[in-house]
């Protein structure tokens, strides 16, 4: 038989287990409460610029070591037919993109040895070494994804090319913008993936301004936000390099 407990103001009957699960209700409400005042007054990870509360960063460091301790850099990602790529190829994020701000004329990447020396390297002396070609499905940490194909040389050639073994070293690959509003950090298993590109042709043709003309990365082992559009600065390090969603919150790994 069920059991009541009657409100002596209203004379309304309620089952004791719904008023059970009120106070469940209540009281897990003011323990989330709780926890959260309590988050939002820990400090600030002092690792990555602009930063977020410590305990919500390691959660994201514990994550980012349990996917890079099962990456495997000869797995590659899934590969599609031209003729089921897009189009229509859609533009994730802007940033780093006014073109009051760059001069495609004048265009160089400038790459940053470890050792401080600078190669300024155009587009049309990357597009000398050896081409590759790949489709595939690119995720956006928003949720949508698409087929696409894109065209440019492996980041792996690149670097042998132009002698950077000694930076392939370094456990990071840091890429800007030339107008210095967008930044990410790569960890260099990634970028050495047989799939990841510096890429300068989308659909065959080359790319257009919103989509990084004239290089942009490629790297499919990550979501799209590590996928810097228009490369104006690489450089290489062991210590994690400023990466622009990292500093708002993000995963700084961003695998998948």
């Amino acid at each position: 038989m069920k059991e009541f407990i009657v409100d002596d103001k209203t004379g309304k009957k309620y089952s004791r287990r719904s008023f059970v699960s009120f106070g469940v209700f209540f009281l897990a409400g003011g323990a989330a409460y709780a926890g959260w005042k309590w988050l939002v007054h820990q400090p600030l990870d002092g690792g990555i610029r602009g930063g977020i509360q410590q305990p919500l960063r390691d959660v994201l460091t514990e994550d980012e070591k349990i996917f890079s301790g099962v990456f495997d850099p000869n797995k590659l990602v899934k590969e599609y037919p031209r003729s089921e790529a897009l189009r229509q190829v859609r533009v994730n994020g802007s940033e780093g993109l006014d073109e009051s701000l760059f001069d495609a004329a004048a265009w160089q990447m400038d790459v940053v040895r470890t050792n401080g020396q600078h190669l300024s390297i155009g587009l049309d002396e990357i597009k000398q070494l050896p081409k590759t070609e790949i489709v595939f499905n690119f995720k956006c940490i928003e949720g949508w994804s698409q087929v696409t194909w894109w065209g440019g040389v492996r980041f792996a050639d690149f670097a042998k090319h132009y002698g950077l073994t000694p930076e392939t070293r370094s456990k990071y690959v840091g890429l800007v913008t030339p107008d210095e509003e967008y930044y990410v950090g790569v960890d260099m298993p990634s970028m050495m993936h047989p799939q990841t590109l510096l890429c300068y042709e989308v659909n065959g043709k080359p790319l257009p301004m919103n989509q990084g003309y004239p290089l942009r990365l490629i790297i499919p082992v990550k979501y799209g936000v590590k996928h810097l559009k228009r490369i104006g600065t690489m450089s290489f390090a062991d210590e994690k390099p400023a990466d622009y969603w990292a500093e708002r919150g993000y995963d700084y790994y961003t695998g998948h």
